[in-house]
């Protein structure tokens, strides 16, 4: 454990105490039923004798219960779950001892209780924790405890030890067969060894398991939830060179003006300014359906229908340029960081037709992107805006499909045809203004 980072040994722990809390709700549920099969079983002897049995499961339910409280109000200490363990054996072996008395009979009779059975159980709850130690722990203290009662039951009246070597007497009355018992001690220590293996290797699992989803979120944060979910539940290995068709809308957002101004500021503004910017429009572009491809920067690559050739793509894009648009007026009044830095003008292109998305890369560095002509021409329309000083371009192409997929506009469009630069011919385009 000391060798991982502190948010993998957190959540381990968070792990654990939660199992350690189920602990401590299963062993309430067993003294629970143990009251209630006291409570409909038939008593021996007379009303006025003194009867253990129901202070000694007084006693477990008031250490079960301040056990749960206690589990569920703070992390338990080590030494507080093995007192936990001393406890359940002690009372459990303090029931058995009772009963000789209570039923008035030698203290061999303790010895074919079935409750021994739940010697078992108490070991096996300690599994839940996923550490070894507490299960060796109960294991060695259940076959300690079972031997002490032996001992005390063949030598609590040394006149009489009740042992026999006929196995058929053993059966048939309360006589102690040395062989059984020590065979029960070796059971208690053998499913204790096998529990122990077992809890040890699923520890291991859990660790690599934790580890393995925190890299997994970690991973999901410098990629699109949706594609990092595809890649994690892929059931081939992602290489190189695999890629898929898609018709797709591809944005571009970008700051106008942001080298220059970020030339004069140190690197810990310019980021804090870059945070402040992308908190702002992330949100707005993803509540669109959009899937962020990549920062550069103070610009923002997003495409909407990478992964679903069945979104109204065209529409969501325009749709999603007029809240960013209709956002960014608001930014001098909400956004104290970018109004005093001077960033509340942006510029938008979008664009839209048949592009390749795979993976690109070699070996172990590999990048999910986005290739083709609507990529190109979203970010020189994008860069265009600084030439008509506008803030938003759209492809004709991508606001006639819009306009099929049911969009109604919400700012003022400007139809032209333009040259743009690295763009052959003149281009046909719609200026969105707000």
């Amino acid at each position: 454990m000391s060798t991982l980072p502190e948010r993998i040994q957190l959540s381990l722990r968070q792990r654990e105490r939660a199992n350690e809390v189920l602990v401590r709700i299963i062993q309430l549920a067993i003294v629970v039923m143990f009251s209630t099969l006291y409570s409909l079983a038939a008593k021996a002897g007379h009303a006025t004798e003194f009867q253990p049995v129901p202070y000694v499961l007084v006693a477990y339910i008031i250490l079960s219960v301040i056990g749960l409280i206690w589990s569920i109000k703070a992390e338990l200490p080590s030494w507080s779950v093995y007192c936990s363990i001393l406890f359940d054996f002690t009372l459990l072996y303090s029931l058995m001892i009772s009963f000789h008395f209570q039923y008035e009979q030698p203290a061999s009779f303790m010895l074919k209780a079935p409750t021994m059975l739940y010697v078992f159980i108490f070991i096996a709850l300690r599994a839940l924790r996923l550490e070894w130690k507490y299960v060796a722990a109960s294991g060695i203290m259940g076959a300690i405890g079972w031997a002490l009662l032996v001992l005390y039951a063949v030598s609590i009246e040394p006149e009489n030890t009740m042992i026999t070597r006929s196995y058929v007497q053993y059966l048939t009355s309360n006589s102690i067969l040395i062989g059984a018992e020590v065979d029960k001690i070796i059971s208690i220590l053998a499913v204790t060894g096998i529990l122990t293996l077992v809890v040890n290797a699923s520890n291991n699992l859990l660790v690599t398991a934790v580890t393995e989803q925190a890299a997994a979120d970690d991973f999901s944060r410098f990629f699109d939830k949706r594609i990092a979910h595809d890649i994690r539940s892929s059931q081939n290995v992602f290489e190189a060179g695999q890629c898929v068709r898609r018709n797709t809308a591809v944005i571009n957002i970008d700051i106008r003006g942001f080298s220059m101004m970020a030339a004069g500021r140190e690197p810990s503004q310019v980021m804090q300014l870059l945070s402040a910017y992308q908190r702002r429009v992330v949100p707005i572009l993803q509540t669109h359906g959009a899937i962020i491809d990549k920062f550069m920067g103070d610009g923002i690559m997003a495409t909407i229908g990478i992964d679903d050739d069945n979104v109204p793509f065209s529409r969501k894009s325009i749709e999603a340029a007029e809240a960013v648009l209709l956002d960014s007026q608001k930014w001098k009044k909400e956004e104290p960081l970018l109004a005093a830095a001077g960033i509340t003008n942006i510029g938008i292109g979008i664009a839209c037709g048949n592009v390749v998305f795979g993976a690109v890369g070699q070996g172990d560095r590999l990048e999910m992107t986005v290739i083709g002509s609507p990529v190109n021409t979203s970010a020189k329309l994008e860069k265009h805006n600084k030439v008509l000083r506008t803030n938003c371009i759209v492809s004709r192409n991508t606001w006639d499909n819009a306009i099929r997929e049911g969009y109604v506009a919400k700012l003022k469009p400007e139809f032209m045809d333009t040259t743009i630069d690295g763009i052959e011919g003149e281009k046909k385009i719609v200026i969105l203004r707000t």
